[in-house]
């Protein structure tokens, strides 16, 4: 099987059973301005052929730093399946009209929220920022995908699964692009 295929049968099987208010939440990790990592967790919106597609604001820490690097790194740890997936990749900027798509998706607390906030700045009046998102939610029934907000397909490179096991011997299997396919091997544990 596929690794593409893997990933949607596991993603299905978790969504089945998983508890939480997000389960599409994946840790996406980017090369940072001063060379340390950076990880934060975004939502997936979805795998489309061999690319997985996340969004957010692309002119603030995330964006700044796929722009100058596009090495990225997913990271998925399902807690009802105990299994974990890590995907390394290529980053790319999705098309408008896909950004629009994805923006119109999103509740309007969400819309608002993009629409107001420069993300990962500092706030001298956390009260002024909440209000003016309340406004924009109750005075507005259309929010305007804002310019700087859209997304990225990651096309992947590596993908690492891994079975948690109570022995602790772990199933691993690292599948990698090898002239130009999916190359499969077992990893220790």
């Amino acid at each position: 099987m596929e690794p593409i295929e893997i990933f949607k049968k596991w993603f299905e099987e978790e969504l089945k059973l998983s508890k939480v208010r997000i389960p599409d939440a994946v840790c996406l990790s980017t090369i940072g301005l001063d060379n340390f990592p950076n990880a934060r967790f975004v939502s997936l919106k979805e795998v489309i052929e061999n690319l997985f597609f996340v969004t957010g604001p692309l002119n603030f820490r995330k964006g700044i730093e796929i722009e100058k690097n596009e090495n990225v790194a997913l990271t998925f740890w399902r807690a009802e399946t105990e299994r974990q997936v890590r995907i390394q990749g290529k980053a790319s900027k999705i098309s408008e009209q896909l950004a629009d798509k994805y923006f119109n998706e999103r509740n309007i607390h969400s819309q608002a929220v993009s629409s107001i906030c420069e993300q990962g700045k500092e706030t001298n009046d956390l009260e002024l920022l909440k209000k003016k998102v309340m406004e924009k939610v109750f005075t507005n029934t259309k929010i305007e995908r804002p310019e700087n907000w859209g997304g990225y397909s990651i096309e992947p490179k590596r993908i690492e699964f891994k079975e948690f096991k109570n022995t602790r011997f772990h199933d691993r299997k690292l599948y990698e692009i090898l002239n130009g396919k999916w190359n499969c091997k077992h990893i220790q544990p």
